[in-house]
């Protein structure tokens, strides 16, 4: 019984003292081994690692990617002198974890805020030699790519290894969007005023040509009508001319009868005349015709 005793002591202590050496590493992180506080040994790979027990230790590090994203919008001026609001992240992960423990002591928060103030440096000095309208669309993506290739080279002496830079929103200040926007308005009322000026203007002058076209046409068609009416009495007289010709008689008692028509068109038309006057010849020569007759 002592010896079974034993045994089942030496069994515990055993499993114990495995317990207290291994430890695992998973593919989702690092791990550090301390002995008396320096660095050992750093485990990269994930499996299953012995360590001295009661004399190492072990500190775990993500080795995901993270992100770093600022609460508010920070403020930088253009070459313009011009503030702008810029809205930003980082992407980010650790590729050495003993430089990443050397530097930050494995404060994350501590790492955020190194390459937090990298990266506003980076966007100051790239923002200060651009104006307001490169900044927010010509050379956007020019900028995030010299502040990610800036920010890796200065983090990779704490270890970390920066993916990417956005800027994911660049915006001028209330006060500056204000101001901005009431001297578009303006512009865009100035501009509009010209163009009614202008239309005004080419309305007046198209109407102006219609008018003075349509006074040619008019008068051209007045003339027109003027010859074609000439040539009409010069031929109405020529023919008038050849039947008075041919029976002079006749034409004088046909214009008489246009004489009389014309005269007595009215029941109520009433004419004082001479009973010799040569008005009436051809009125006298009818009774005088009736009279021998009867």
């Amino acid at each position: 019984m002592r010896n079974l005793g034993t045994v089942l002591v030496g069994l515990i202590a055993a499993l114990l003292l495995l317990s207290l050496s291994a430890f695992s590493v998973d593919q989702r992180e690092y791990a550090l081994v301390f002995r008396l506080g320096e660095i050992v040994s750093v485990k990269k790979e994930p499996g299953l690692y012995f360590k001295v027990p009661l004399v190492d230790n072990v500190r775990y590090f993500d080795r995901r990617i993270l992100t770093l994203n600022w609460v508010e919008p920070d403020r930088f001026l253009t070459s313009e002198k011009m503030n702008v609001l810029v809205d930003s992240f980082i992407k980010w992960r650790i590729v050495d974890p003993a430089k990443y423990y050397v530097s930050v002591k494995g404060d994350e928060l501590q790492a955020e805020r190194r390459l937090s103030q990298t990266v506003n440096d980076g966007l100051r000095a790239e923002f200060g030699k651009r104006t307001t309208h490169e900044v927010v669309s010509g050379e956007r993506s020019q900028i995030m790519d010299i502040l990610r290739e800036r920010a890796d080279r200065d983090s990779r002496q704490m270890g970390i290894q920066v993916l990417d830079v956005r800027l994911r929103r660049v915006d001028l200040p209330q006060e500056v969007s204000e101001s901005v926007y009431q001297r578009m308005e303006a512009e865009r009322k100035r501009v509009a005023n010209e163009r009614r000026s202008l239309g005004a203007s080419e309305a007046e002058k198209i109407r102006a040509d219609a008018d003075k076209q349509r006074e040619v046409i008019i008068a051209e068609a007045f003339s027109a009508a003027q010859k074609i009416k000439g040539e009409g009495d010069a031929k109405a007289a020529e023919i008038y001319s050849q039947a008075y010709g041919k029976s002079p008689e006749f034409y004088a008692f046909y214009r008489s009868l246009d004489a009389y028509r014309n005269s007595f068109k009215s029941k109520s038309d009433v004419m004082v005349l001479d009973p010799n006057s040569d008005f009436l010849k051809y009125m006298r020569s009818s009774g005088r015709a009736n009279n021998t007759g009867n």
